[in-house]
């Protein structure tokens, strides 16, 4: 990980934002989305829709106002139809800049209900062609509030789409009881204690603050909120729990002082290698040798560390992370915090001497995550 300098702030800031709209099939997706798209928030938006199946019908049902929906047939985002969209992504961009498509300055990818999120956030962040000119703004999981729990209960990518989200909105909030409903609060709360949650009825949130984005976290104040307090854990144990969710747990990690930019870059890339397909979602906030650095991460793949500007409100320091994973416990992940410590050996740089000490505290570190052979 490198240090954030002002070119590099300026170069993220140039990159067009793109956010993700899920949630499971019949979840109330495109209803939300058709009025999204009138939102003044939304002014510049370009919006891709996909589906699954031979025949596409959700094109005729998302009304742009500019009439910029572009479809991608036959495919899943997160499957065959994700080379596709790295060659749709560029296209774009060319007729725009050559004045043959009309100007957008963000994109909205409406996926299909049966899409694992992970492959799709893997390849906008990770793609050469892709990551030096977009940036993930967020995720918006959308979840039916009388078929949600069931959905939650039987179907992994239901699960997945909800654990990945940096925002959940509860739809068709009007149509649930409100004992069902404050359930399904309570359920995500404590599948997702990260993500703001919101309430939508007939495709209108309730709620203010949906299409905010990652850019609104950069002043720090949402930062507190959206990082709510650690949540009962383990996740599962309530009625109807399914088995996949015996297996979740969701819980916020502490730790306080600052941690080197040496260790951070080890843990990091240690949890990714190690642990990584575990991470259902990890977001939390670091103290960087006392710079506040926000972290995320959707399994394997770790999002570019972001610093803030300043600490955020009721922040003074310290770390603070949410970690949502399956098969993991707290013990587990909090054994591998004093990565954090690691400092990188001293001497002149390029220096390729060996120092038997440094090496040992290299290997002590790695040992956290699991047996190291050493040298």
């Amino acid at each position: 990980m490198s240090q954030v300098h002002d070119g590099e702030r300026a170069q993220a800031a140039e990159r067009l934002p793109v956010s993700i709209l899920t949630g499971f099939l019949g979840s109330g997706k495109t209803t939300l989305l058709n009025r999204l798209v009138h939102d003044p928030a939304m002014s510049g938006a370009l919006v891709i829709v996909n589906e699954f199946g031979e025949v596409g019908l959700d094109h005729l049902m998302v009304e742009t106002p500019a009439d910029e929906t572009i479809l991608l047939s036959n495919g899943c985002l997160c499957c065959s139809v994700l080379g596709d969209l790295v060659v749709t992504l560029g296209a774009l961009l060319e007729r725009r800049d050559a004045g043959e498509l009309t100007a957008f300055e963000r994109i909205v990818i409406e996926t299909t209900g049966l899409a694992d999120p992970g492959p799709l956030l893997r390849t906008i962040l990770t793609d050469p062609d892709l990551s030096h000119r977009f940036e993930l703004d967020q995720v918006i999981t959308v979840v039916d509030a009388l078929n949600g729990g069931r959905q939650l209960d039987a179907n992994r990518e239901s699960f997945k789409q909800a654990a990945a989200a940096d925002r959940l909105v509860i739809g068709k909030a009007d149509l649930a009881p409100g004992e069902a409903l404050d359930a399904l609060h309570q359920r995500l709360q404590r599948l997702n204690p990260a993500a703001a949650r919101f309430t939508a009825i007939r495709g209108v949130v309730q709620e203010p603050g949906l299409l905010d984005g990652r850019r609104a976290h950069d002043a720090g104040p949402e930062i507190p909120a959206s990082l709510a307090p650690a949540a009962p854990d383990p996740v599962h144990g309530g009625h109807g729990a399914s088995h996949v969710e015996d297996r979740i747990r969701s819980f916020t990690v502490h730790r306080p002082g600052r941690v080197t930019r040496e260790g951070l870059r080890l843990w990091l890339n240690a949890m990714a290698r190690f642990m990584g397909p575990a991470l259902l979602r990890v977001k939390g906030i670091v103290d960087l040798e006392g710079r506040p650095v926000i972290v995320q991460a959707v399994q394997q793949l770790f999002h570019e560390p972001r610093e803030l500007e300043r600490w955020p409100e009721g922040e003074a320091g310290g770390t603070r992370i949410v970690f949502i994973t399956e098969g993991l416990e707290r013990a587990e992940i909090e054994a591998t915090l004093p990565a954090l410590d690691f400092a990188a050996p001293s001497g002149q740089a390029g220096a390729l001497a060996f120092d038997a000490a440094d090496y040992g505290r290299f290997v002590d570190a790695l040992d956290r995550f699991g047996p190291v052979e050493r040298l």
